[in-house]
């Protein structure tokens, strides 16, 4: 009897084996899809990535729900997102801090952003914005960095470790050759409240982030990083136009799978993703607060994370700067 059954549990599986993939992958998404967002509820990832679940929801005809799983710069939710079955009913939330930076602070990082994931798109990009109080006299990125080259040191900046800001303005004082004074916060309120109320001179911040403040006079922008002038800045320099050719900072996010999922389910899923990227309400969204809609594709993201761990890995070493 147990001989009768285990030939029939090894025929089963000989069966199942040889079935095409597409007749498995075939009703896929027949459950709900769960999308993890490697940061806490309320913030412009979280946003972001229930933005894209609903607009994923609609085309796929199935729910995708948000979850969140905060802690570490996005590196414990990135880190238990990519080690649940790669079936395609995970999808990850990838970006800059978790997924580039996070790789020049820990060579020991437990996953690999390169192989350990299918990249389906890039979903976003928006520079960090050079803003200054508006007490200071500087107006140029010339005028910054004359006044730093005569008085090393004494410029002040604030900072938040490792977020996009913090990367953004150690690649200006690389670039530059100026030395700054960076005073370190635990958070991006605290210090976008210190530079209101004038207590540090000088920051880079988030596009987004920045326009309310921007827009009341508050702040001054000096220079966006990214290589091209952003829509919501239209007059407002780039730091590549200011001099330092080539220069960029920009902060960005997409979405992915965990390596292993049937091809057929990652293209599927890719072509989902590019289709709610292109959609009417994606896109207003995206572009009203100044994020830009880059190339889209598993492809070009795939190669666009390679370069963004290459020259955040190097601007980290450089800086000498060690996690947390």
């Amino acid at each position: 009897m147990q001989k009768r059954q285990l030939l029939k549990t090894l025929a089963s599986g000989m069966l199942a084996s040889s079935l095409p993939a597409s007749w498995a992958e075939g009703d896929y998404p027949s459950r709900p899809i769960k999308l993890i967002v490697p940061f806490p509820a309320g913030g412009t990832s979280d946003i972001l990535g229930r933005l894209m679940a609903e607009e994923l929801s609609r085309i796929l005809k199935q729910a995708v729900i948000v979850e969140n799983i905060g802690g570490a710069g996005g590196i414990i939710g990135t880190d238990r997102a990519v080690k649940m079955p790669a079936d395609g009913y995970t999808i990850i939330q990838t970006g800059v801090g978790q997924n580039a930076v996070a790789h020049g602070l820990d060579p020991k990082l437990k996953y690999n952003s390169l192989t350990d994931f299918v990249h389906l798109s890039q979903v976003n990009s928006g520079p960090n914005v050079l803003v200054v109080h508006p007490s200071m006299p500087f107006k140029t990125v010339a005028d910054i960095v004359g006044y730093a080259k005569k008085n090393p040191g004494k410029l002040d900046y604030g900072f938040t470790h490792a977020a996009s800001g913090h990367m953004a303005m150690e690649l200006f004082k690389q670039t530059t050759g100026i030395f700054l004074t960076g005073i370190p916060y635990r958070g991006g309120g605290p210090l976008l409240n210190d530079l209101l109320a004038g207590t540090v001179p000088m920051i880079f911040i988030n596009q987004d982030a920045a326009m309310p403040y921007v827009k009341a006079g508050k702040i001054r922008p000096i220079a966006v990083s990214s290589l091209q002038r952003n829509p919501l800045y239209p007059d407002v320099p780039t730091v590549a136009e200011s001099g330092y050719k080539g220069f960029q900072a920009l902060s960005w996010s997409g979405l992915s799978v965990a390596k292993g999922t049937p091809q057929a389910i990652a293209d599927k899923l890719e072509a989902t993703v590019v289709q709610a990227i292109n959609s009417d309400a994606v896109r207003q969204r995206l572009t009203s607060v100044g994020f830009v809609i880059p190339t889209l594709g598993g492809k070009a993201y795939t190669a666009f994370v390679k370069s963004e761990i290459e020259t955040w890995t190097s601007v980290i070493q450089t800086a000498g700067i060690k996690p947390e």
